[in-house]
């Protein structure tokens, strides 16, 4: 079925101002952590890398980046051996509740971030006992993060079949030897498109980490928010955020073109 050329033209039209409406407001942040003017006027008359020299040696800023990279990675790794040994358990398997156990792993990611913060919140403090620090908000982001690493295995599971599977054990091979010699080659990509994936959502999310980092403790989106109207830091600020943008977009890129046509994860509310 072809279109008319006025359908053509409107559908071209609605979706460059979708992506106008997105992606504009990224590339004036991206510009404005070079801009020379101090008030950031537009269009930019000059350009500096003077704000860049201010980030790097802004200790709040490199603070907030060590947590937010330790929580990313920590996150992660926690939700590839979760999410991979979930996905296993639910595709390779068939046990009453299967279907309403794949539900609630999926869950997380599609609550909002606000209640999935004031639960665990109370969670740990209430019933656990525990301080809130950086342990809390790692575990806190292991619950969506797991969702991620979750859907790009059982969308390669599925893809695999169980042929390969069930040749290596007829040829003698046991359980771990199957999965290092076969299986796990042949997820290895959509494990690290779900561990790209999930540490970039953890490396961003500032509505969960809000209410389970510790007092005095910022990850980098916080510090973002933190200063964001204070006039002396908004040059760095800028270059944070760009940093932000730059970091969160290379690991989405790259999962992308790792996990092909899998059907992956979605995002969080």
């Amino acid at each position: 079925m072809r279109m008319s050329k006025p359908a053509r033209v409107l559908l071209w039209t609605a979706l460059g101002a979708g992506f106008a409406v997105i992606y504009f407001p990224l590339l004036v942040v991206l510009l404005n952590s070079v801009n020379a003017d101090t008030t950031f006027g537009w269009p930019p008359k000059s350009f500096t890398l003077e704000w860049w020299g201010r980030a790097v040696t802004n200790e709040g800023a490199l603070h907030a980046l060590w947590t937010s990279v330790v929580a990313g990675l920590s996150a992660t790794a926690i939700a590839l051996v979760l999410g991979t040994m979930a996905a296993f358990a639910l595709q390779k398997y068939r046990f009453f509740g299967r279907n309403s156990l794949s539900l609630l792993v999926i869950l997380p990611i599609a609550l909002p971030g606000i209640v999935t913060g004031i639960a665990l919140n109370n969670a740990f403090r209430t019933i656990f006992g525990l301080d809130l620090g950086l342990m809390t908000a790692i575990v806190a982001h292991a619950t969506f993060c797991i969702v991620v690493v979750f859907n790009n295995v059982v969308a390669r599971l599925r893809r695999m079949g169980g042929n390969l599977e069930e040749a290596s054990m007829d040829l003698g091979a046991d359980g771990m030897t199957t999965f290092r010699l076969v299986m796990f080659p042949m997820l290895r990509s959509a494990l690290l498109a779900g561990g790209l994936l999930a540490f970039a959502l953890s490396f961003d999310e500032i509505i969960v980490t809000t209410f389970t980092l510790g007092t005095g403790m910022e990850t980098l989106p916080i510090w973002i928010y933190n200063n964001l109207f204070r006039p002396n830091q908004a040059p760095v600020v800028n270059v944070v955020a760009a940093v932000l943008i730059i970091v969160s977009t290379v690991p989405v890129y790259l999962a992308q073109r790792l996990s092909g046509g899998d059907s992956s994860s979605g995002g969080r509310i």
